[in-house]
């Protein structure tokens, strides 16, 4: 089989509203902890060359990174009923087939609908079927360093959303920041004309329809339209509203 990466690297480097921090401690570092810890003082020598065990702290969102939203991330309820946390999701809706649709040919910003779906998956020659995971493809990774990363991506629709899940999609994604179109457009257009459904309009169906998005993908490009699995199990975090995940593509060879 050939396994493609599909997640993208936690980083300093990646311009998020909530940056990642990661302090490093190399090998002499970890010997004096270490040692420090076994024998009550700093005590390096009984390391190889004074060389300890190396290690990384993080201070990181649960929505940095490469991650699945869990329903609690939209709302508290979810049909009138408390919206599970990321470590009460069934691993069965993290590995199954994968459909990628292609958007590249949609301008940033782009609100898809589902009659956009429906012309895609015509083009693919792809009727879609129960726990599909749906990936949107706009090439938003190959910018992923940019410093207007978060407006660079297409974004779905609550209609399109709702499609998705009507057609037994439980699992969908994007290479994008967000499933919804990015956060200065849904301002602008709020303050244009102030209204309700306008600020994340595709998350809020998760009040009534529960399902889960997989955001900040990378590497669909290198995927066929069908015909390969996709393995994304979320990160169990006790009562969380997103876990990050190492997703990736299996195909056979």
């Amino acid at each position: 089989m050939k396994i493609i990466d599909l997640s993208v690297t936690i980083s300093e480097k990646i311009t998020e509203p909530f940056p990642t921090t990661i302090i490093y401690e190399d090998h002499k570092e970890g010997a004096k902890k270490m040692g420090g810890m076994l024998f009550g003082g700093v005590d390096s020598s009984v390391f190889p060359d004074g060389n300890g065990p190396a290690g990384e702290f993080l201070t990181v969102n649960t929505h940095s990174g490469t991650h699945v939203d869990a329903p609690y991330h939209y709302f508290p309820t979810c049909a009138g009923k408390p919206s599970r946390t990321i470590d009460e999701m069934p691993l069965d809706w993290f590995f199954r087939d994968g459909v990628v649709l292609n958007f590249t040919d949609k301008p940033d910003g782009y609100m898809f609908e589902p009659e956009d779906l429906i012309e895609k998956l015509q083009d693919i020659n792809y009727t879609l079927k129960p726990y599909d995971i749906v990936l949107i493809r706009c090439d938003a990774d190959k910018r992923l360093h940019d410093p207007d990363y978060v407006k660079i991506h297409v974004g779905a629709s609550a209609k399109a959303t709702h499609w998705l899940i009507d057609q037994g999609v439980k699992v969908m994604g994007t290479d994008g920041w967000g499933w919804d179109i990015p956060l200065h457009l849904q301002a602008a257009d709020f303050k244009a004309n102030p209204r309700a459904g306008v600020i994340w309009q595709a998350h809020y169906v998760g009040i009534e329809k529960e399902y889960c998005q997989i955001e900040k993908l990378a590497n669909l490009d290198k995927l066929p339209p069908f015909g390969f699995k996709v393995a994304c199990f979320p990160a169990k975090i006790e009562r969380g509203s997103a876990g990050w995940t190492r997703a990736v593509a299996i195909l056979k060879s």
